[in-house]
């Protein structure tokens, strides 16, 4: 049997990544995971977040166990294996060889959005949540062990052509783009996590990316302070991304 094609995409929450995993699961080629580590993450750190009882009761939350998983057999011997991952669901001293060989993929978005958007779900965000040191310290580890940059999307590259955005990423690591991908039937898969009842409501009422919505978002003082915490991170990733204009 072929190996898959295995593709570790990091991005931290509220960042269109959801939007992308549907766009990969409409692929008839590709099985996708839903933030396999989450569980893992919850019982190590103790963080307190939306279902976190019910989530660790619900997910395989040994590291090594679920590390093995992802380098097995993809779900129903798909040819393309899609799976999201949150940048700090990897904690500092985790190995990252579990996933090596995988086409490892960043997704971001412009930290105000992402800090208004979360913040309509969790109240009093710090920067942390938003991932976004981790996935510069992943971004660099991965460059580091592959000796070559790492694809980089921004979210506001993608509602404006996902088209473009999507193709760009698909010959970034070598599968063909599928039109498939650009449009998905509405509601909730097998593949989300139970979170989905907390997180999910607008990609489950979607059928396709939203369009792009430049208008700037006005955030209180003390969710300002928050994106500007996590700026510097995303614009150091920014300069990385596979569209420029």
């Amino acid at each position: 049997m072929t190996d898959p094609v295995r593709i570790a995409m990091w991005s931290g929450p509220r960042n269109i990544s959801t939007a992308m995993m549907r766009a990969f699961e409409n692929r008839p080629d590709c099985a996708v995971s839903d933030e396999p580590f989450y569980g893992c993450y919850l019982k190590r750190t103790g963080i307190d977040h939306p279902m976190a009882d019910r989530i660790i009761d619900d997910m395989d939350c040994d590291f090594d166990s679920v590390a093995r998983a992802l380098k097995g057999p993809a779900p129903g011997g798909a040819a393309v294996w899609y799976q999201k991952h949150m940048s700090h669901h990897m904690l500092p001293n985790d190995d990252l060889s579990w996933s090596d060989g995988m086409a490892h993929c960043f997704l971001i978005r412009q930290p105000d959005a992402m800090v208004a958007s979360y913040a309509k779900k969790r109240e009093t965000p710090v920067a942390s949540d938003f991932g976004f040191d981790r996935l510069g310290e992943l971004f660099d580890q991965v460059a580091n062990r592959k000796g070559a940059v790492p694809p980089v999307l921004d979210a506001a590259d993608v509602l404006r052509d996902p088209r473009r955005a999507l193709t760009a990423l698909c010959d970034a690591v070598g599968i063909p783009f599928d039109d498939a991908m650009l449009a998905w039937p509405p509601g909730r898969r097998d593949s989300d996590g139970i979170w989905a009842d907390v997180w999910y409501a607008s990609v489950e009422a979607s059928t396709g990316f939203l369009p792009y919505d430049p208008v700037p978002v006005q955030l209180p003082p003390e969710l300002r302070a928050v994106a500007d915490a996590c700026r510097p991170a995303y614009e150091r990733l920014a300069e990385h991304r596979l569209l420029r204009n």
